[in-house]
């Protein structure tokens, strides 16, 4: 698969087979996403990657805290900003519809908040997840690194087969992902990152993307 093609057809799965993803395939892509550039060379990210039986009972830890409702931990950094104007609100909205639509979920639907969040906190049924901390000494600069080197990842599991989402849910969950993964005391959870095949023959979903002029404009010759 060449890297066009890993860009184009990579996208956040929502429902995995629950296959178990190799070893040695996750090891070699980390490997790879290793050289993901960064400024200074600092490779700020932290990672775990949580498989098995641990991941069973975080799963497990997790979906009940769902299910029961549990507004979730303090969240240490904002998903989005408070007010989202036009054109981002709009994207927003129609991304948002066409997620609900695929996970069967009506938006009208009163139980709809706890429903996504128990399908989260199951991380779609993907048999790995990826978790990346950051040390709170770190600043804008290298959660852009961090971007970079989870973007590389996502690319890599698309050239191996595989497919990923990211799920920035998991931190509204991070004192129960900090238990289960063992991190340092402070650092941030940017996110996670669920892992695993799709199974066959599952529509894919993919959210439009701008035209490109209203997101990139030529300057020169």
């Amino acid at each position: 698969m060449d890297v066009y093609e890993a860009v184009r057809s990579r996208r956040a799965v929502r429902a995995f087979s629950g296959e178990p993803v190799p070893g040695e395939v996750l090891r070699r892509v980390l490997a790879a996403a290793a050289h993901a550039p960064s400024s200074g060379n600092l490779q700020p990210w932290r990672v775990y990657v949580v498989t098995g039986g641990p991941l069973a009972e975080l799963k497990e830890r997790a979906t009940a805290r769902a299910f029961a409702g549990d507004a979730g931990d303090l969240r240490e950094y904002p998903m989005y900003p408070a007010e989202l104007a036009a054109p981002y609100s709009e994207r927003f909205a129609a991304a948002a519809a066409q997620r609900y639509a695929a996970l069967g979920i009506a938006r009208d639907d009163p139980d709809r908040p706890r429903k996504i969040a128990a399908l989260n906190a199951a991380a779609f049924g993907a048999p790995a997840v990826l978790f990346c901390y950051l040390d709170p000494a770190m600043g804008p600069g290298q959660w852009a690194d961090a971007g970079m080197y989870l973007q590389t990842v996502m690319l890599l599991l698309r050239a191996e087969g595989l497919h990923s989402c990211p799920q920035v849910m998991w931190t509204t969950y991070r004192t129960t992902v900090s238990d289960a993964v063992g991190a340092p005391e402070g650092h941030v959870l940017l996110c996670g990152m669920a892992i695993g095949y799709e199974p066959a023959g599952a529509p894919p979903l993919f959210t439009g993307r701008a035209p490109l002029p209203e997101t990139v404009r030529f300057v020169g010759d």
